[in-house]
């Protein structure tokens, strides 16, 4: 794998090796059973790791297990009954860049984006490919995509038309009345900011549509810093609702806007990781690459 491949086809490595731990994890599977499995060498694959996520595979693995999501479980416990002593409250934070939100009016739902321009790009992240949209008040979607499979002329990290439209079309759905323009080169230089592995002091907004409980979740979402995770019960006492776990869920699979609203920092009371609506692969580099870069 060449050094100057783009981020995404980095990331398409890492989800194969992530999806052979997780079949294996019982076993602990070792550097070269995994470097076989995604077919490098072990000097290759900890090449790609080291640059990828900033740190050894040997790291990364350790990262995955149980324990260690048990462990960030109670750090979280920890962190949640101090916050909600001192009624903690406010924007959370993405490295120095500052995320705050507002919501939309329920006029605004109902007139579905009705003279609202809405831009939209598709970009490069480490986890692949995304489609973003915003408006001139904030950022209203980022959702994850999956390139489908190239023949061996066509580069496996090209984003093709057939591959952008399902999503588009779950953009415009939210947004049938707007008028929407493309434009992927401002679409990236969002993308570069919002996954910037270097701080950014600067603040970003989003613009949020949903119910007042899921607007709750996603602002208690926001208040988590990267690399700290809850359960779904600890989220629910976070969004003034102890007893909702269950709808929760349904707040998390509404979210339109990935990685920003972390839904990802949320895992089963178990420890283990759980689901996630872009992949579980996704979700566990989401938290390894945060770990890292805390």
């Amino acid at each position: 794998m060449s050094e100057i491949q783009p981020p995404s086809v980095h990331y398409q490595t890492i989800a194969r090796a992530i999806r052979y731990i997780r079949t294996h994890a019982g076993v602990q599977p070792t550097l070269a059973d995994v470097a076989a499995a995604v077919g490098l060498s072990e000097h290759h694959l900890q090449r790609v790791f080291s640059e990828w996520a900033g740190i050894s595979p040997k790291r990364f693995l350790q990262y995955l297990t149980k324990e260690h999501a048990r462990q960030c479980l109670r750090a979280s416990a920890d962190v949640l009954s101090t916050s909600l002593h001192v009624g903690l409250s406010g924007p959370g934070r993405l490295h120095d860049l500052m995320v705050t939100c507002e919501a939309m009016t329920p006029g605004e739902v109902q007139t579905g984006g009705l003279g609202v321009e809405i831009g939209t790009g598709i970009a490069r992240t480490p986890f692949g490919h995304c489609l973003l949209g915003w408006t001139t008040r904030g950022l209203c979607f980022l959702q994850f995509f999956d390139c489908e499979a190239r023949q061996s002329h066509v580069p496996a990290d090209d984003a093709t038309e057939s591959d952008v439209q399902p999503v588009l079309a779950q953009l415009q759905s939210q947004w049938p009345a707007a008028h929407v323009v493309r434009d992927d080169a401002q679409g990236q230089r969002s993308a570069d900011l919002i996954f910037s592995r270097t701080a950014r002091p600067g603040t970003l907004h989003l613009l949020l549509r949903g119910t007042n409980f899921q607007l709750k979740v996603w602002e208690a979402l926001l208040r988590l810093q990267p690399g700290q995770l809850l359960s779904y019960g600890q989220l629910a006492q976070r969004a003034g609702s102890p007893k909702a776990a269950r709808a929760v869920g349904t707040a998390m699979a509404a979210n339109t806007i990935g990685y920003l609203i972390p839904c990802h920092r949320v895992i089963r009371e178990t420890g283990d990781s759980g689901q996630y609506r872009w992949s579980p692969e996704r979700k566990a580099a989401m938290l390894a690459w945060e770990q890292a870069t805390a």
